[in-house]
């Protein structure tokens, strides 16, 4: 077994699966990468049982078709250490010894027989959808930083994908803030939904290509993605996700509309005053005048900044996580926000006071906290 492939080539999708390996595993062949060759591509594939990965390479030369388990560490270290040149591997089918040639190195590990490495799932009678990267990237930056990370209520550490026949929605919480994704340029051919987890949605986030088409199949156990010369299968979060559209507060009539920009600011800058274990952030509105205030009484620590808003509605206070709230606007990217509030120990809805694509609906809960009068 032997190919002859371009380091920079084969580094850079390496690179791509390498995070789905943990840095722990309870299987040792978990801490390898799987290389299928054919006589005309590579194969190579990446697992932690829960979530797969794989990318088809087209090597330069290819001999001796076959398959082989090479420790992924060892085989990226040196290979990144490269420059761009022509790398030769050989694989002796007996021994599974492992050879890397460059023009002046020569580098030996040791392969691992490939039956134990898991099988990829298979699907049945999926379902399919085809969404725009762009879109899947935007909801998956908008929602990821809302999962929660509460082990016993498994639904809520991943997004919730609601697929309609009108428009796609993605869901995070973790019962202290809801971020709620929806895109009315995307449809299903039926209704579906799924709890998708957050370590397959990070790296899918992190590799995805600019604008380009992704092909989801999902049944009930996996949901399998697929671009280009990428597909990856994860194992869906089973359980009910909880009725989200309930804890949304429908009458909001006191309506905060800020620059984003100048609130982040005083809003981290006051925040640093606050209690930390509380990290609770005083919101005092009056007329067209916001007023941020945060105290730490064990360190006799207090804040307060003024800031110019528009306001309409009943003069209040409410008491938020400043660390909450700011997540929240850091993933908001337009220019004005709107903050619509009920009464002080009700949810505040957080939203884009200028939404400049039209087909893009997000909305932001926020918890308060109780204020120490």
């Amino acid at each position: 077994m032997k190919f002859i492939v371009s380091s920079t080539v084969l580094l850079k999708n390496l690179q791509m699966i390498s995070g789905v390996i943990n840095s722990s595993n309870t299987l040792p062949i978990l801490d390898d990468f799987l290389f299928e060759l054919s006589e005309d591509s590579l194969i190579i594939t990446a697992s932690d049982l829960e979530t797969t990965m794989s990318v088809k390479v087209q090597p330069d030369k290819a001999e001796e078709p076959g398959v082989v388990a090479i420790p992924a560490k060892l085989l990226l270290d040196t290979i990144k250490s490269l420059p761009n040149i022509p790398v030769t591997v050989s694989i002796n089918k007996e021994t599974l010894a492992v050879e890397i040639l460059t023009d002046g190195g020569k580098f030996k590990l040791t392969g691992h027989k490939s039956d134990e490495f898991p099988l990829k799932p298979t699907l049945e009678n999926p379902s399919s959808i085809t969404l725009d990267s762009d879109i899947l990237k935007n909801a998956f930056n908008k929602t990821l930083f809302a999962t929660g990370n509460d082990e016993l209520r498994p639904v809520m550490t991943g997004v919730f994908c609601e697929l309609s026949t009108e428009d796609v929605t993605f869901v995070a919480t973790d019962a202290h803030k809801l971020v709620r994704y929806k895109r009315k340029d995307a449809k299903a051919s039926e209704p579906a939904s799924f709890i998708l987890p957050k370590k397959p949605i990070n790296q899918l986030k992190n590799i995805l290509p600019e604008d380009i088409d992704v092909r989801i199949d999902y049944d009930q156990t996996n949901a399998f993605f697929e671009y280009e010369n990428v597909n990856m299968v994860c194992r869906l979060i089973d359980g009910k996700y909880p009725n989200y559209d309930a804890v949304i507060p429908k009458e909001n009539p006191n309506v905060l509309t800020i620059d984003r920009l100048p609130f982040v600011g005083a809003l981290r800058r006051v925040a640093l005053y606050a209690n930390q274990s509380t990290n609770q952030v005083r919101l005092k509105i009056n007329g067209q005048e916001l007023v941020m205030s945060a105290e730490d009484i064990d360190y006799a620590n207090e804040a307060k900044e003024r800031i110019a808003c528009s306001y309409e509605g009943e003069d209040m206070e409410i008491g938020f996580n400043s660390k909450f709230l700011l997540d929240m606007l850091i993933n908001l990217d337009t220019e004005q926000v709107k903050l619509e509030m009920s009464v002080p120990n009700r949810a505040g809805i957080l939203v884009p006071a200028d939404n400049e694509n039209e087909n893009e609906d997000i909305l932001m809960l926020v918890m308060p906290v109780m204020l120490n009068q």
